[in-house]
């Protein structure tokens, strides 16, 4: 894992703990002994996979790690600061990820 900058408010940045995609596909490689360029593929048709099912409308359960799900987040009322008006967020949908109690407290045990 390397430290990557996220950043907060547009002003600050922090470091966390983050691995990329790369990363995790050199990771797994080096445990199953399988090559980069097929573990890249395989999880590159993972990923695709989980994207195509959340916009056919389907949640992904993965038992013991967690759900991709598609969250509805209603119409709101917003404001534009710099022009001082009202604007109207349309409703949509947004995918999100949420873990499994299992992994939930591992995490949590893993301080």
């Amino acid at each position: 894992m390397t430290n990557r900058p996220i950043f907060i408010n547009f002003a600050n940045h922090y470091y966390i703990n983050s691995m990329t995609k790369a990363e995790i596909v050199a990771q797994i490689s080096r445990q199953s002994g399988i090559e980069k360029g097929v573990v890249m593929t395989v999880v590159e048709a993972f990923m695709d996979n989980v994207k195509e099912s959340l916009i056919a409308g389907n949640d992904v359960f993965l038992r013991g790690f967690g759900s991709f799900i598609i969250k509805h987040r209603a119409e709101k009322t917003a404001r534009n600061i710099s022009k001082n008006t009202t604007i109207k967020i349309p409703a949509h949908n947004v995918p999100a990820f949420k873990p499994a109690k299992a992994f939930l407290d591992e995490v949590k045990e893993n301080k």
